[in-house]
């Protein structure tokens, strides 16, 4: 079922834009909105089969958060994340026994932090 998910984002992400989709490093299952990056160098990742905790750090000069919030409110919930909340610029996403976190860091340049955890 997740991979029919994948599939299905990937085609939608696709046939709206013309490069095909990138998923975030660490976070094979989130999606790297177009005309941002990933700042590989601040990447974290660790865990074992009961949890784990992956960060990433993404970057653009060209868009502002409310996009960003925008992409990931409209096309997480077809991956299965189930939109929580949103606070102070933070988006707050729950799948399963995970928590993925989407926040702002700074405005300009933009950069923000995405953060997948198992819940406690």
């Amino acid at each position: 079922m997740k991979i029919l998910q994948i599939l299905c984002l990937s085609f939608i992400l696709f046939a709206t834009s013309t490069r095909a989709a990138e998923f975030i490093d660490g976070l094979d299952d989130v999606p790297l909105m177009p005309q941002t990056t990933q700042l590989h160098s601040n990447n974290i990742t660790f865990g074992n089969d009961e949890s784990r905790f992956s960060e990433a750090y993404i970057s653009s000069e060209k868009i502002k958060f409310e996009n960003i919030a925008d992409f990931y409110k409209k096309t997480l919930p077809q991956l299965g994340w189930k939109f929580v909340s949103n606070k102070e610029n933070a988006l707050h996403f729950e799948r399963d026994m995970e928590v993925l976190d989407i926040v702002l860091e700074k405005n300009k340049p933009l950069l923000v932090r995405v953060t997948l955890k198992s819940k406690d």
